[in-house]
Formats: C-alpha cells, structure tokens, sequence
C-alpha cells in the first residue's frame, strides 16, 4: 500500500468509510499523514520482523508465546480472527478508532491525566448513535437494587479490607458502590498511619463490572464526566502505590479489572477471567481501563481485549503482566 497524502486520510477514517487497515507488519510504516484509521499489523509468517510498535495499535503473529506487543493467534485460526476484530471495528468504527486514540496518548500522559481523557472521549460516546444503538437493542433490566453497604471496611492493626459487598449483583459497580469505594479509598490516602489497603469482592466473582441498568442513565454528560473524574477509584488506588493490593476470583469484568489493575500489587485465584466487553456496547472503558490495564499490559494488547471481546483466563493474565500471581486468596 502507497502512503497516504493528506487528501487519502479523510477516507481512512470512520466519517470516511474506511475505519481500519490491516497491513504487512513487516513493511507498514505509519505515514506522515494523520490517518484516524485503527492499523493492525499482520505477521502470518510468524517471523517476529523489527517493526517501530508505534506505527502500529494492534499487532498480531502467529509465533507461538511472542513477547509484548504482540498478540499471539494459532496459525489455522489467523485469518477467522482477523476477521473478528475488522468485523468488531466494522461494528462500531467510532468507538473502536476512539479507543485507539485514547490509548496512544493515553501512553503518554501521567495516569490522572489519562483517565480525565479517558472520561472526555467516554462522555462522547455515550452521547453517540453507536451507544443509543446499543441500547435500544439490549434487553436491560429494570433498576439497580444497591445493598445498604456496599463497600465493607474492616480494619486490623495498619490493615484496611475493602470488600464489594453486593453478592447477589455479583458485585456489580452500581454509582453507589464506586462512591462509596473511592470515600473508603480517600480516607486510607489521608490517613497519617498510612495503611495497607487490600481490595476485594465477596461471593462468586470479583465484579461484573458496571451495573448495567445504570448505563446511559445521565442526562447531563459533562457534569458525569465531572463526577467521574472526581469519584475516579483507579486513580485513588494508584495514589496508594505499594499499600494497594487487589485480590480477584471469578469474573472480573470492565470496571471490574479496569479499577483493580490500578492496585500496585495483585493477586488472583485460579479461576479468575478477565474482558473488557465495552466496545460491543459503542463504548470504550469508563472505569481506567486504557490507563490501568493499557500500563499493565500495553495499549496494543489492550485494544485486543477491547476488539476481541474475549475472556483471558488468570494463566494468560499472569504471562501478560495484568496480574502478579496466581495464589488462594480465600
């Protein structure tokens, strides 16, 4: 493929019809002009070329175990996977190339400054007719019972447990549970003694992440951006730095890991999985994702969760870097 002139970027894009490229790794070389197209970069060979990762937001090889950042796909499943993803893009182009962008500057900028762009883009979107689109067709319940409690706090000596307390919702993140999180967690920042804080769920999962009657529920999307970024969870658990430890089992789904890979040190059972299912919705991560999991894992892999859709189990966690270890956390 020619490089594209100033003229050509206009249909690389989604307004222009042309929302993605799919190239040769070994031979792309991102152009001079200002393409929105989302590039993925392609080693069927499974040659592992020198490639600059920076002309590049995805980048697949069919070499088995390859290092960051690429995605590694079993030759005889390269082309049908390849096809998901342009497929996922196809879907929902503005998300997907929006989630690029967030991503590359994401990897750029301090974390706090990440997650406010994070919420820029996120406020867009569900503002978007690929979001309405999504709602109209989903079969979404009716409103979100929060338990009196649903963050519990236990202190023992200069230890704090945060504990999601919702095991009927299986501890979906309702605004309730994320306000009263980020209080327990704002409190532990402030406190002189400085204790440890370990975050964690009750019941069969983690999280399922955001309570999805609640989504699309805000009216006023710059003043939710505003909340969001006050009441902003990942960033107060990052403020913790080494005190922070995430322990996680069963499902941990959107804001459920987005949040938790902001924690310094985590932990997870056996039976841990982890997806990032916003793209499917015309949405990108609200909760940190592209700066918590994105510095965990890097943003390419990280738009593969987001394409993809796919369920990593905690062995693959563990390889990739989300994830720490691999223990009993009961």
């Amino acid at each position: 493929m020619t490089a594209p002139d100033h003229l050509d970027a206009d249909r690389l894009s989604a307004p222009g019809g042309q929302p993605v490229l799919v190239v040769d790794a070994a031979f792309w070389r991102r152009p001079l002009a200002p393409i929105q197209a989302l590039v993925i970069g392609l080693d069927r060979a499974g040659a592992m070329p020198a490639i600059g990762a920076d002309d590049f937001d995805l980048l697949l090889t069919s070499a088995a175990d390859a290092p960051r950042p690429w995605v590694s796909i079993a030759p005889p499943d390269f082309d049908a996977r390849v096809e998901l993803l342009t497929g996922a893009v196809g879907k929902n182009p503005l998300a997907a190339t929006i989630a690029a962008q967030v991503l590359r500057l994401a990897a750029k900028l301090t974390i706090a400054d990440a997650l406010t762009v994070e919420s820029f883009a996120y406020s867009a979107l569900l503002g978007g007719a690929e979001f309405a689109r999504w709602r109209t067709t989903a079969k979404i319940g009716g409103a979100v019972a929060s338990p009196p409690d649903p963050v519990m706090i236990e202190r023992t000596g200069d230890r704090i447990a945060l504990t999601l307390n919702d095991p009927a919702g299986r501890n979906a993140m309702t605004a309730a549970m994320r306000d009263a999180l980020f209080e327990a967690l704002a409190n532990a920042i402030d406190d002189p003694s400085r204790p440890a804080v370990v975050l964690r769920g009750i019941g069969k999962c983690f999280s399922t992440g955001g309570a999805l009657p609640e989504f699309g529920t805000a009216r006023d999307l710059a003043g939710a951006h505003a909340v969001r970024t006050l009441h902003n969870c990942a960033r107060a658990l990052d403020a913790l730095g080494p005190r922070a430890t995430a322990r996680l089992h069963g499902a941990c789904v959107g804001s459920g890991i987005e949040i938790a890979a902001a924690a310094h040190r985590r932990l997870a059972a056996s039976d841990a999985w982890f997806q990032l299912p916003e793209l499917s919705m015309g949405l990108i991560p609200g909760a940190g994702g592209t700066a918590t999991v994105a510095r965990a894992i890097g943003r390419h892999r990280t738009l593969w969760m987001l394409l993809s859709g796919k369920r990593i189990g905690a062995a693959q966690a563990l390889d990739w870097g989300l994830i720490h270890a691999i223990e009993d956390i009961s």
